[in-house]
């Protein structure tokens, strides 16, 4: 049995790649070829039944998953975003599973409506992963692909507590479902879970912050979902959201407090385990579909099942069109009469800044914070007008409606004791199916037909460039001049002095890649010991730089990179 496992398992690990590889060159979305391998798969002779735990892709898988997305996730772009992915993922998610279970009860009355509104809260979901492989190889305007993803990221809470409550509904006599306790359950969810993974993603940065090894440091990360997941879980939270907080606060404190060098090797293995797991998932997704199609002959009809499925389909297409309606609408009327009166707000709120005369450090602390925040107001405006959700954006986030891990993990845990609960399985695999073939095979089309503008390269160049300049400057600001600095004590050499201010410092701001200048020997530890103190300069102006928002966070995030590659570059072996 032990030799049969590992055969499957290179036999998996050769189709998750091959197919990588064929998407790649392809254009066709990895998911959906992953699940037609999987399908092909189970139908070829001698391959034994193997049914994948629920509990292991919720509990094992998507913490995992969820973690990878989320330490990458820039906060800036879903605190812009907040209103419309709260709206999705929370809302419409419990408004969706509501809408499904009483459509479903109404016409298939031998699923109770309990069941059917634990059917809604498994399909409600969206899943990114096809969504984004697309987005990124199409070219996504970036606002678009980050509702997406930090959509995917919440919805899996929401709907993880509907589908709790549901379970716990089906076997009370007459099947009634407690809104009310709904409303609390969810509340708690949110607040418990957020709490939980703020704890847990602060402290284990604390920890990982004082570790000089990146084996450590990542092995350390592989256990910061698990210590918010099943925390939370045990206290009745949302695991889900724990670890998306955990994670969020994870890539904001680590662009900070993490070396270069563990911020580059966490990257690689993160992407890595994300590959497989998401991989993996949607392999077995399809090798398991012939096994649930028999499970469930017994107590449905093919006639029956295709209707469940059609009509749980046209549900979620017009309930997430009707639910970008009104952002849609309310995003295209009154815009700019909106950023314009941010403006005046702002403009006002500046003169009485100008007016004002501090007295004290803390008066000037405060004042500088209160400049801090109009210069972050005046970059959301411009944001809102240089990266607007427009009409076609909406359309894309209405038709990237697939569902994925969540949907297969969440509907296994329903009792299988539970009438006609293998129908509903079967119907929330294939509403997932259905989704990623139909909107996955279709979304690139529909995505050039609607034209987005791209940033040009020159433009990123130009922006990346000019974020150089803002924070070298800064840094330049902070550090003062290099004949005024000491080290234990003592002043640089002279020759190093004009060795940096000629040759060093140009290259630090500019981010040049040439190596830098040889030193004497008796100078290379003072030149190393200013290079970082700049260096550390410039990442704390790219902090400040960030919480403003004034470029896009594709610059923050290549200028961090660029930083990270000098200071590994620079640093002394």
């Amino acid at each position: 049995m032990d030799h049969q496992f590992l055969l499957i398992a290179g036999a998996g690990l050769a189709i998750m790649i091959a197919a990588a590889v064929f998407a790649r060159r392809t254009g066709v979305a990895a998911p959906l070829l992953l699940v037609a391998l999987g399908i092909g798969a189970s139908y070829l002779p001698s391959t034994p039944t193997i049914h994948l735990a629920p509990e292991i892709v919720l509990a094992g898988v998507l913490p995992l998953l969820l973690y990878s997305s989320a330490v990458q996730l820039p906060v800036l772009d879903i605190r812009r975003n907040l209103s419309l992915i709260a709206w999705l993922s929370i809302v419409m998610v419990i408004v969706s599973s509501l809408a499904i279970g009483a459509v479903v009860h109404a016409l298939f009355p031998s699923i109770s409506f309990a069941l059917a509104v634990a059917l809604g809260a498994v399909v409600s979901p969206t899943d990114a992963v096809a969504a984004t492989a697309i987005g990124h190889r199409v070219g996504l305007p970036p606002r678009v692909m980050t509702v997406l993803e930090g959509e995917s990221l919440v919805n899996d809470a929401s709907a993880l507590v509907v589908l709790r409550t549901a379970i716990a509904t089906i076997g009370v006599v007459g099947g009634g479902f407690d809104i009310g306790h709904t409303i609390l359950d969810f509340g708690w969810a949110v607040i418990g879970g957020g709490l939980i993974g703020a704890v847990v993603g602060i402290l284990t940065v604390l920890l990982r912050q004082r570790l000089d090894d990146p084996v450590l440091n990542t092995t350390i990360s592989f256990a910061v979902p698990f210590l918010a997941y099943f925390p939370a879980e045990e206290l009745h939270a949302s695991g889900v959201l724990a670890v998306v907080v955990a994670g969020l606060l994870t890539g904001v404190l680590g662009s900070k407090r993490f070396s270069a060098r563990d911020r580059q090797t966490q990257a690689t293995t993160w992407t890595t385990i994300s590959f497989l797991l998401e991989s993996a998932v949607f392999l077995a997704m399809g090798y398991q579909l012939p096994e649930l199609v028999d499970a469930a002959r017994e107590e449905t009809t093919v006639g029956e099942i295709t209707g469940l499925v059609l009509i749980v389909v046209a549900l979620l297409v017009v309930l997430r069109f009707i639910g970008l309606a009104w952002p849609a609408l309310s995003g295209r009327f009154g815009r700019g009469d909106r950023n314009e009166q941010q403006r005046t707000r702002l403009s006002q709120f500046e003169e009485v800044l100008d007016a004002m005369n501090p007295e004290s450090d803390r008066e000037e602390s405060r004042l500088a914070w209160a400049r801090r925040r109009l210069a972050r107001g005046r970059a959301d405006v411009e944001f809102e007008e240089r990266e607007p959700l427009t009409s076609r954006g909406t359309l894309v986030l209405a038709w990237a409606g697939m569902r994925g891990v969540v949907t297969v993990a969440a509907v296994q845990t329903i009792p299988a004791d539970t009438p006609h609960a293998a129908t509903v399985v079967l119907a929330a695999f294939l509403v997932a199916l259905f989704t990623l073939v139909v909107f996955g095979l279709t979304l690139p089309w529909v995505i050039a037909r609607l034209k987005f503008q791209s940033v040009s390269p020159e433009d990123k160049r130009d922006a990346t460039q000019a974020l150089l300049r803002r924070i070298g400057e800064s840094a330049i600001d902070a550090m003062g001049p290099l004949e005024e600095q000491t080290i234990a004590g003592e002043p640089l050499d002279p020759e190093l002095v004009a060795t940096m201010k000629d040759r060093i410092i140009p290259r630090l701001v500019s981010a040049s890649r040439q190596a830098p200048a040889a030193a004497k020997p008796d100078s290379f530890e003072q030149m190393a010991v200013v290079q970082r103190r700049y260096l550390d300069a410039m990442r704390d102006a790219l902090g400040a730089e960030r919480s403003i928002g004034a470029f896009s966070s594709d610059t923050y995030r290549q200028v961090e990179t660029l930083i990270d590659t000098i200071e590994n570059r620079f640093k002394p072996a």
